[in-house]
């Protein structure tokens, strides 16, 4: 039993370490703007597979809403990809077992809209603009029982300020929570 605690405590500082030295890595890059061109719906749908094995064990059905001809974004895949797998892991983590979860892309203003959205306990107001602190948990029993680091959203918000975008939360206690990302549409599309 206590070699069962060590082994699950130590992957779980080896989790917070890595998260530590990609958030190091994204906020050494935060002047280069990525501007490879992406196609952010071949993304969603390789972090959506990567996905299914813990929304098959939660009865979570994992839908995607995919604008026609969606323009690819200015991006670096891999990180976009880490995005997008933070986003649906947390949506999977805090959404209600059973219920759908949303992830959608469509353009808008020369701006890649992509949301993930689920329908679980909520966030309370007060905790919204915290959200994205390094190791700020909404309830700590709760995300330290489900294998956060608390790091998540600061690396998200850290890979989506590199990439000149914008990210933002919408949650109703009790109903959900919708996380929104934009990003720019790459250079080559617009002209």
């Amino acid at each position: 039993r206590f070699l069962a605690i060590v082994h699950d405590e130590a992957r779980r500082m080896q989790r917070v370490v890595e998260d530590l030295i990609s958030l190091s890595r994204i906020e050494a890059e935060k002047f280069t703007t990525p501007t490879e061109a992406a196609d952010l719906e071949q993304l969603i749908e390789v972090s959506v597979e990567s996905a299914k094995r813990m929304a098959d064990e939660r009865g979570t059905e994992l839908l995607t809403e995919i604008a026609s001809e969606l323009p690819p974004v200015a991006a670096d895949r891999v990180q976009i990809l880490q995005v997008l797998d933070n986003l649906i892991t947390n949506a999977l983590r805090y959404g209600e077992p059973g219920t759908p979860i949303r992830v959608s892309g469509v353009l808008e203003d020369e701006m890649v809209h992509l949301s993930v959205a689920d329908r679980g306990e909520g966030i309370a107001p007060e905790h919204l603009k915290r959200l994205t602190e390094r190791f700020y948990r909404v309830d700590t029993s709760r995300s330290r029982s489900l294998g956060g680091t608390g790091l998540g959203l600061s690396i998200v918000k850290h890979i989506i300020e590199r990439h000149r975008g914008r990210l933002t939360f919408e949650s109703e206690v009790g109903k959900g929570t919708t996380v929104h990302v934009l990003l720019p549409v790459a250079a080559e599309t617009l002209s």
